[in-house]
Parts: C-alpha cells; sequence; structure tokens
C-alpha cells in the first residue's frame, strides 16, 4: 500500500535518537510521504529543515494554540517567512484548545484567524487542532468562510457528527488519527464511516495517539496503516482501496507530487 501520514511532529525530542530510522522504517512501511507540523517558530523552523533533509518529509509552519502565549515579538514573521519555502505544504497547526490552559483564549482566536488569513494570501491549506473548543472553532471557521469554501482540515477529528457535517458543508477535510483503533469508539468509527470519501486522510500525529496494538508506545509514522485499516472497515473497503483514496485526497490537498 502506499500511505501518506499528514499529521505528525519529527522534531519532538521522542525522535531526537533516531529520526532516520524512522523515516526509514515509515518508507519501508510503504509511508510515501510524511507532513510534519510546526508548532512554534522554533518547531516551524525545524520542520522546515527536516523537509530539506529527507526527500519524503514536507513541512506545515504554524504556532499551535497552547503556545501563542509564548511567541516571542517576531516569531509572527517568522512563520509567515518560512510559509513561503517550497518544502512548506500547510499552515498551522493553529485553531483553539480549551483542555490545557495554556494561553489565553482572546489570543488563541486572534492567531486562529491570523493563519487562516496567512493561508488565504499564500495558498497554501490550513490544519487546526480543536480541543474541547468545538462551537467555537466551527464559529471563526463559519466567519472565514464568507470569503469562500474552506481549504483546511480539521486534524485528529474526535467531534459530533453535527460537527462533522458543518466542516465538510465549509468545505474542509478530515483526518483520523489511531484513535480510531480504539475500543471504546464506536461512535467516532461510525462518524468516520459517514464521511465522504473524497475528503479523508489519515494520520498518527505521532509521537502521541498511538494505535492499536501500540497503543501506550511512542507513535510514529509507520503505524499509520493500523489507523487506515480501521478507517477502511469503518467505510467498508477493502485497505487497498482506501489506501489509493486517502494519499490521493492528500496528494490533492498538500499539492504533493506523485512518485515520491
Amino acid at each position: 500500500m502506499n500511505l501518506i501520514d499528514t499529521h505528525c511532529h519529527l522534531d519532538e525530542d521522542a525522535f531526537s535518537d533516531d529520526l532516520e530510522d524512522v523515516v526509514c522504517a515509515a518508507l519501508k512501511n510503504g509511508v510515501s510521504a510524511i507532513v510534519t507540523i510546526g508548532t512554534d517558530a522554533r518547531s516551524s523552523r525545524r520542520s522546515v529543515e527536516m523537509a530539506e533533509r529527507f526527500p519524503s518529509v514536507y513541512a506545515a509552519v504554524g504556532i499551535h494554540p497552547n503556545y501563542t502565549s509564548e511567541a516571542g515579538v517576531g516569531d509572527w514573521d517568522v512563520i509567515k517567512e518560512l510559509a513561503r519555502s517550497p518544502t512548506v505544504v500547510a499552515i498551522g497547526e493553529t485553531g483553539l484548545d480549551r483542555y490545557w490552559d495554556y494561553a489565553p483564549p482572546e489570543m488563541q482566536r486572534d492567531y486562529f484567524v491570523r493563519h487562516l488569513e496567512l493561508s488565504r494570501s499564500c495558498g497554501k491549506p490550513f490544519i487546526v487542532h480543536c480541543r474541547d473548543a468545538d462551537a467555537e472553532v466551527r464559529e471563526v471557521l463559519r466567519r472565514d468562510a464568507e470569503h469562500g469554501t474552506l481549504n483546511g482540515v480539521m486534524h485528529s477529528f474526535c467531534q459530533t457528527l453535527e460537527s462533522a457535517e458543518e466542516c465538510l458543508r465549509m468545505g474542509m477535510h478530515l483526518s483520523f488519527t489511531g484513535m480510531l483503533t480504539f475500543k471504546r469508539n464506536d461512535e467516532l468509527r461510525a462518524i468516520a464511516g459517514s464521511i465522504p470519501k473524497e475528503r479523508l486522510f489519515v494520520e498518527t500525529d505521532a509521537p502521541y495517539l498511538a494505535p492499536v496494538p501500540y497503543r501506550g508506545k511512542r507513535n510514529e509514522p509507520a503505524y499509520v496503516e493500523h489507523t487506515l485499516k480501521s478507517l477502511a472497515e469503518s467505510q467498508g473497503l477493502s485497505p487497498e482501496e482506501m489506501a489509493e483514496i486517502t494519499t490521493a485526497n492528500a496528494r490533492r490537498f498538500f499539492g504533493i507530487q506523485q512518485g515520491l
């Protein structure tokens, strides 16, 4: 199977000792492309450097909502400059997080809007983080949709069917992580099974959210196949069919060329 891990964090310390082995293991396991996601200015710069180092790796740049209060003077200018890199295929991750109390809500919202504006101005899609803030995230997206159809993805989707349907109406894609494989998540699998095939991605969010049978261990891009198989079952397709669909979707959305 040919797969794309559309969301991971290769710059995390969990990969500091064996990054090259992790990328090679993904390639050997059929993962032809990996999108590594920036969470602040430093992380975004490192993500771009990794994308320049490894032909199968691409970068997204942004300031995660939980880190907006730590952003220094000039950090947003760094993100805007990095967004111009040819190895950068998306803006983010951005969004809102009410689970952790790391940044004031108004600051998170300000940066969320900035990312959406940058996405439009540079012509690259955006990646949304949403935790315990579903209604507020959709409100911000609704306002941005007044400018036209949204070109974004709800990363690690685990919200309601109502949320999924509204996001789809606005033009969003939905991406699923290893949470889809967890035994208790029948409702999430039912939602995943109802999503139009052309709007689906798979991701790891590595080193977090490892799928069954690796739950509780360090996640890595090579494990995305387990989420893919669960999504395929939910959609009533073979893993090979689902891989072809999600990979084509990701290539189209991120502008990743064939043959890589």
